[in-house]
């Protein structure tokens, strides 16, 4: 069917081709019009014919095409050309000589190859008609176009696909789904070969296609997704507007069935059972129950509630968030002797509920959840719980403090043994008896040492110690009037010598150890052995204070200088309590404002005579004398040290190098020639013995003669060096018995030549002042450079040979 087609295609294509060429030829011939002869004609041209040159229409190549011979184009033809082959026609361009080829005599185009108007839809080209002979241009150059005619070959591609939608459950009819779009790649200006039109070949019965736009919507308004939550549609597009022979193309289109919350949850059992021991401590989980909910995501979010009274008090109900889990826990203390079974209602709801659905029914469910209570042996209880007792600090040992019970909660009801925690009462202070609980006193109580006393006691039962309950017991010593009251301090007063009757000297107070209910409320009166006193008077002012007053006319330090005042102070008991106390007054020059000048007492006068200004002015001074011993000790220390250090003769110290350059035979003043030579005494080395070695060959005074013998020290032979040598070993030997330093990786060198040396000394320091004989004067005639060291020697040895004479 479809080659029938084909061949019906190219039968019309070249019947459209044939009708082209037909109307070129008709309007060639128009052109030159009826009987005006053939072109070129020298009557025409006489007469006065106009040249028209270049005669051609628009040229059109059909595409795909399949025929072994070249397919003909068309015809460029000048109107110059008499049809005598002197005329060659060319083209150039786009595809010309591969594509498109010409006959250069007649200017007819061939197309060679098989075009695709979908790959280019036209050529340009360009066209020349030149003289065969002289290859001039007869036409100017001209440029036509040779389009590419279309035909139906590509059928219509979803260029976007695969194609995932989504609709909601439940949609209405018409609801859009998505939108599809097919391209046709054939030439959309020329018929209908790109005309594209959808239908739905499979999925029809839920979803169609609008023919013209591709979009996709519901055909069926009851899509349940927990029915079926995926359907796979395939559309389908087809060219030539749907007709017969059209191309078509087809993809498959994926809707997702969204979730909407029109399911309500489900408990799958209408009954749960748990079971817990009595002792659970609150919040302990006791089960986990579930909803189910066919919906998805945020719709299968649910909330849990406890819906009976008794539940709500003794039970709490939450949600696991992750798994959508209602949790039960204990919420208060649970106790099998009460109660042995409870009935939990549990209401499971939705979180979001759709208004639109609500007519579906009621979006929640409920469940019994019955927990057994299980039944454990308890430690005793006790009661009643008060955890406060009191005893009076004055009760005898062995006196009952308070009782303390515990029971058996279980229904076994085993008697209970009572003891204390060793380790709150560590000193033994209390007892308790085993059997009844009764705690009494094991020690004489003193509240003004321990005014509290927390312990623990233990209730257990008889026939199993480890059901253990402890309690706690704060134990408080009630206080009686056992202490004495006595002076707060001892009081120590000063009076002046002038001072007048009347005039208050000292206010006392008193302290008491003792804490009566009703507060204290202290008396004071001089003692019984201060009745004959007529200096001093003692007032009590009701505020458990008293004042101290002069009662006579002056007093004298000559006669008395320290007054002893006995005080006696009662407390108000019961029973009442008294001590004594004693107030030191001294007797003191003042000045005529009454300000104590000073006092027989040598401590009292240099707290009352120096200020605290002076006192730390004092203090300074000491301690800037005490810095300044410690600094001149330490430098005397040091200067020590270093003498000792000088003191030690250390060849390693001594090594001196100097790294100066001299002035050469100019500088005379560089270095102190008398402080080199008193390194070592050599003054008793004299030169009789060594004399003038080389210069005695050579006359002393031919001048011609240019080689002398350099000055030279010979060794005495009555020279010791045993001191140096015994010096050397001595420090060798400390060196490799001391272990506390590390050792001198290096040579050690010490300005001393040896008796052995087989070079003599070179050096001039001593050489004049040995007793040589030696003549320097050719020092002389060696030039400008030893002109210094000539006047140093030989103009030296000139003042002595002088002196001599």
């Amino acid at each position: 069917m479809a080659k029938g087609l084909q061949g019906f295609s190219w039968t019309m294509l070249l019947l459209l081709c044939a009708i082209q060429e037909l109307g070129a030829w008709a309007m060639h011939t128009a052109v030159e019009g009826p009987g005006l002869g053939q072109p070129g004609d020298p009557a025409l041209l006489a007469g006065g014919r106009v040249k028209r040159g270049w005669v051609w229409n628009q040229f059109f190549v059909v595409e795909e095409y399949t025929g072994t011979e070249p397919l003909y184009v068309g015809k460029i033809h000048s109107d110059s050309d008499e049809g005598d082959g002197s005329i060659k026609y060319t083209i150039s361009g786009e595809g010309a000589g591969t594509i498109f080829l010409i006959d250069e005599i007649t200017g007819d185009i061939h197309a060679t190859e098989r075009l695709d108007r979908e790959q280019k839809t036209f050529y340009t080209l360009r066209a020349q008609a030149r003289d065969r002979q002289t290859d001039q241009l007869l036409e100017p150059e001209s440029e036509f176009i040779i389009k590419v005619q279309d035909i139906n070959d590509s059928e219509p591609r979803f260029l976007e696909g695969p194609y995932i939608g989504s609709v909601a459950e439940l949609s209405p009819i018409g609801t859009s789904v998505m939108q599809v779009m097919a391209s046709d790649a054939d030439d959309p200006t020329y018929g209908s070969s790109a005309r594209v039109v959808y239908s739905v070949l499979e999925g029809e019965q839920h979803f169609t296609v609008d023919s013209k736009t591709g979009v996709i919507r519901t055909a069926v308004a009851d899509l349940d997704r927990e029915t079926q939550d995926r359907y796979e549609v395939v559309i389908r597009a087809t060219d030539m507007a749907g007709q017969l022979g059209g191309l078509s193309g087809s993809t498959t289109v994926t809707i997702v069935v969204t979730d909407v919350n029109d399911n309500p949850p489900r408990f799958p059992q209408k009954m749960y059972q748990f079971s817990i021991v009595e002792t659970a401590p609150v919040g302990t989980a006791i089960g986990r129950v579930k909803a189910e909910d066919s919906d998805v995501g945020e719709n299968t979010d649910m909330t849990y509630q406890v819906k009976d009274e008794e539940g709500v008090e003794m039970f709490k109900v939450t949600t696991d968030s992750n798994t959508q889990e209602a949790i039960i826990s204990v919420q208060k203390p649970l106790d099998y002797e009460s109660k042995k079974v409870h009935t939990v209602v549990v209401e499971a709801l939705n979180k979001f509920v759709d208004p639109r659905f609500v007519d579906l029914g009621t979006f929640r469910d409920q469940t019994i959840v019955r927990v057994s209570v299980l039944d454990v042996d308890e430690p005793p209880e006790f009661r009643p719980p008060s955890n406060l007792m009191e005893v009076q600090e004055d009760a005898h040992v062995g006196s009952i403090v308070g009782v303390v019970t515990a029971l058996d909660p279980d229904t076994a009801n085993h008697p209970v043994r009572y003891a204390i925690d060793r380790s709150t009462d560590t000193e033994r202070i209390f007892d308790i008896d085993a059997n009844t609980g009764a705690i009494v006193t094991g020690k004489v109580l003193d509240r003004e040492t321990a005014g509290w006393h927390n312990i623990t006691v233990l209730a257990m039962e008889a026939d199993n110690h480890s059901q253990v309950s402890r309690a706690s017991l704060r134990i408080r010593i009630l206080d009686v009037n056992d202490n004495p009251p006595e002076l707060a301090t001892p009081y120590e007063a000063a009076v002046c010598e002038d001072a007048k009757p009347g005039q208050l000297i000292q206010t006392i107070s008193v302290v008491d150890r003792d804490e009566p209910q009703s507060g204290h409320r202290f008396y004071f009166t001089l003692a019984p052995e201060a009745t004959n006193n007529h200096h001093f008077s003692l007032l009590d002012i009701k505020d458990n204070t008293a004042a101290v007053h002069t009662q006579r006319v002056g007093f004298n330090r000559q006669e008395q200088d320290v007054y002893l005042l006995p005080i006696l102070v009662v407390d108000s008991g019961p029973p009442a309590l008294s001590s004594t106390g004693t107030l030191t007054i001294r007797v003191c020059g003042c000045d005529s404002n009454g300000a104590i000048q000073s006092c027989n007492s040598t401590a009292y006068v240099v707290s009352a005579t120096l200020s605290p200004g002076a006192l730390i002015a004092l203090l300074v001074c000491i301690l800037i004398l005490v810095v300044l011993v410690l600094l001149i000790l330490t430098l005397k220390r040091h200067h020590k040290s270093h003498l000792t250090s000088e003191d030690d003769e250390d060849m390693r110290d001594n090594v001196i190098k100097y790294n100066d350059e001299g002035g050469g035979e100019q500088d005379t003043e560089a270095y102190d020639m008398s402080a080199l030579r008193s390194l070592y005494d050599f003054s008793e080395i004299k030169g009789g013995d060594g004399g003038g070695g080389l210069g005695e060959g050579v006359p002393s005074g031919n001048p011609a003669s240019e080689l002398h013998a350099l000055p030279q020290w010979v060794q005495s032979p009555d020279l010791d060096f045993s001191v140096f040598r015994d010096y050397i070993c001595k420090k060798v030997e400390q060196a490799d018995e001391d272990l506390s330093v590390p050792p001198y990786d290096s040579f050690q060198t010490y300005a001393f030549e040896g008796s052995d040396s087989p070079v003599p000394s070179l050096s001039s320091i001593n050489t004049w002042s040995s007793g040589s004989e030696q003549d320097f004067s050719y020092l002389r005639v060696w030039g400008p450079r030893f002109r210094q060291l000539a006047a140093l020697y030989a103009g030296r040895r000139g003042e002595e040979d002088s002196e001599e004479s």
